[in-house]
């Protein structure tokens, strides 16, 4: 168990709020039962990108229309929160479990959130390896615990200015180009460019 007290980055639809606890039972530590709603969370920008943008394997392409329409926010929990942690070494062994829990079948991962919810300790959610990018850790908060969140900043992907340097070192970073897919004036419809750099 680790105690957290920063802050956390969503990638969420820019027509919606960044705070939002769901029980779909699609992503990976959903409740299997629906008891509880979570909310999913990158430790860093980093991660809150690749694990929305980069979902398929292999991919390293994404259009102007995609980034447009999705924003990054910065989030805070009004109070520390206890976190199990299965970043460390031996914490998988110690539970009983192994890495397929970050990239097998989300009905395995679903059992083990519903038996970490449910642990006496009652912690507040948990601190895993990102599945595309395991040096980069995600959160995920359980939704019946209370947490109060506060909204740190919110901006497009696509936002000029500063933010766009940090879309840039991430999208080096992982070896992804750019496509502009939205037809402007004067081109031809088959006119789509890769941008290697989104600076230029």
């Amino acid at each position: 168990m680790v105690e957290f007290d920063e802050s956390m980055f969503r990638t969420h639809s820019v027509r919606r709020g960044p705070v939002f606890f769901g029980s779909s039972g699609l992503n990976r530590f959903d409740s299997p039962d629906r008891s509880y709603k979570v909310l999913y969370a990158g430790r860093d920008p980093f991660c809150a990108f690749i694990e929305t943008f980069g979902r398929a394997a292999g991919a390293n392409v994404i259009t102007t229309t995609a980034l447009k329409g999705q924003a990054l926010s910065e989030l805070k929990v009004r109070r520390p929160v206890r976190l199990v942690d299965l970043t460390q070494s031996g914490a998988l062994v110690r539970i009983g479990a192994d890495g397929t829990l970050f990239s097998g079948p989300h009905a395995t991962a679903q059992i083990w959130s519903k038996a970490l919810h449910e642990h006496p300790q009652k912690a507040d959610g948990l601190l895993y390896p990102s599945r595309l990018d395991p040096t980069r850790h995600a959160i995920v908060l359980f939704g019946d615990r209370g947490l109060k969140m506060t909204e740190l900043s919110r901006k497009s992907w696509y936002e000029s200015g500063p933010h766009r340097r940090l879309l840039a070192d991430i999208m080096e970073h992982y070896g992804m180009a750019l496509i502009e897919n939205q037809l402007v004036a004067g081109r031809k419809p088959a006119a789509r460019t890769i941008q290697r750099s989104l600076l230029e």
